[in-house]
């Protein structure tokens, strides 16, 4: 009888543990179900959704990486980078070279390359992010950093002294935006664009050491330096200008990869108020240069012994994109008997432009945009401006697109003549896109703007609205396409100099 009870009793135990035990299982499953359903939620939550869920008790260490990690790419560039070096040493000198003269200051006669190696030191890349996939295209975005230990010694020369410029402990710091052009023919890319992304800033970083000498031996050079490499850097790779590579050794249609004008900007410069005397006797000599790119810089007539100069000029730019360039405006102290003193500068962001309607603006002036290199902060006062913002249409983008070969013929001719040292150089009244100088009918005389240096030379052809270049890229076409305009009597309206229909 103890046995059977016993037995009994057992099984009982048995049947419930193994039941207790199934139950917990299911229940464990249905937990972990709800659970990955939750995180999958979750994981569909961006920042925003977050912040309103969690209100102000939102953890701002949750962070969302929008770039994936590629160690196993850094491994293999690590490998490939003495070839890559070897290979794009060349290139990088044979391309850099040419727009280190174009964009070299006043004042400086020759600046090129005497040494130039990219090191051994590779660069490596933080992440790569797959953008919104277009049709046709492929587009990333690949987080870039080196600290390398690159070889490079500039050879400068100026009107006072001749000496080699180390440059050393170069760092950058960027996003390299990188759109694939699909094709159905081997190698199924047609052409590859390359463009520095504006958003966050390219950084570059660097030290300057003479070699032999003093730095100090020409006045200003390394902010000379420092001025020409953001130009060029600005001007060349930074989106929205890019370079274009075409691949496959076919003749390919690459028209809609290139750099086109959106956009046509009437610019009055209107007036000064309370600018910053820079004279020891008497008051500064205030004219403004303005532009959209560097290349093409328009300068006011110069208003002498006035604190509070009026101008009344209209000129004409060119935006190729509307969401990330902006206007530029630096006015200037003319000075006859050495360099012109900048007094101050501001931008305005095109962003803030209503097409077709014009907007007037006072703008303080800044001592410099980056502010955290100066110690004078002092008020430099205000300028007044009225700009009116015009979209072009493709055929209006078409035509500027074709002018921009004769312009380049142009640029040459004017280069080689000695009328202009460099593309930054501002000539008379306007230069660059199609400027119309409305308020003065005096001819375009040549004023080289920070020398105070007048050559007083009459533009080539009838003025300048562009500028193409185009280069050799181991071996493929390299296009730069560059901002383009038409003259007057286009369709896109001319602010009137005294500001009438505002």
């Amino acid at each position: 009888m103890g046995f059977i009870s016993g037995f009994v009793m057992g099984t009982l135990v048995g049947i419930a543990l193994v039941a207790g035990w199934s139950r917990m299982m299911m229940h464990r499953s249905t937990k972990r179900i709800s659970k990955a359903v939750d995180i999958k939620i979750l994981g569909s939550l961006n920042r925003d959704d977050l912040r309103k869920l969690c209100g102000d008790k939102f953890p701002e260490w949750i962070s969302f990486p929008a770039f994936e990690q590629v160690k196993w790419l850094n491994k293999q560039l690590s490998k490939l980078w003495p070839f890559i070096a070897e290979a794009a040493t060349v290139v990088v000198k044979d391309s850099v070279e040419p727009l280190l003269d174009d964009y070299r200051p006043p004042g400086i006669t020759s600046l090129r390359f005497s040494k130039f190696s990219l090191g051994t030191v590779p660069p490596k890349i933080e992440g790569i992010k797959v953008q919104s996939l277009k049709q046709g295209q492929i587009i990333m975005d690949i987080d870039l950093r080196w600290g390398g230990d690159p070889s490079i010694i500039l050879a400068v020369e100026a009107l006072v002294a001749s000496l080699p410029i180390q440059l050393k402990d170069l760092q950058v710091f960027t996003i390299v935006r990188v759109i694939f052009q699909l094709s159905d023919e081997i190698p199924c890319i047609s052409a590859v664009v390359v463009a520095l992304l504006s958003e966050p800033k390219p950084r570059i970083d660097y030290t300057l050491k003479a070699i032999g000498g003093s730095i100090t031996a020409i006045p200003g050079l390394s902010d000379m330096i420092d001025d020409t490499v953001h130009s060029i850097v600005s001007d060349q790779l930074e989106w929205p200008h890019r370079i274009v590579v075409p691949l496959g050794g076919v003749d390919v249609d690459i028209s809609d990869l290139e750099l086109k004008p959106q956009g046509r900007i009437s610019v009055t410069v209107v007036k000064a108020t309370s600018l910053k005397n820079m004279e020891m006797i008497g008051k500064s000599d205030p004219y403004v240069v303005l532009y959209v790119r560097p290349v093409f810089k328009f300068k006011t007539k110069v208003v002498n012994n006035n604190l509070n100069p009026i101008w009344n000029e209209t000129f004409e730019l060119l935006a190729e994109d509307k969401e990330t360039q902006s206007i530029f405006f630096e006015v200037f102290d003319e000075d006859d008997l050495s360099q012109d003193k900048k007094l101050g500068v501001v931008k305005l962001p095109l962003v803030e432009l209503e097409a077709e309607i014009i907007k007037e603006f006072e703008l303080r002036l800044l001592p410099s945009l980056d502010m955290m290199k100066i110690k004078d902060k002092k008020d430099r006062g205000t300028i007044t401006v009225k700009v009116f913002y015009h979209a072009l249409s493709k055929e209006e983008q078409l035509e500027a697109l074709e002018e921009e070969k004769k312009i380049l013929e142009e640029k040459k001719k004017l280069k080689a003549a000695g009328v202009i040292g460099s593309t930054v150089d501002v000539l008379g009244g306007a230069v660059g896109g199609a400027a119309s100088l409305v308020t003065t009918g005096e001819p375009a005389g040549a004023g080289i703007v920070g020398s105070g240096l007048g050559a007083g030379a009459g533009l080539v052809g009838s003025g300048f609205h562009a500028l193409s270049k185009a280069g050799k890229f181991m071996g493929k076409t390299v296009s730069h396409q560059f901002s383009t305009s038409k003259k007057n009597g286009n369709g896109s309206p001319v602010i009137p100099a005294d500001g009438a229909g505002s």
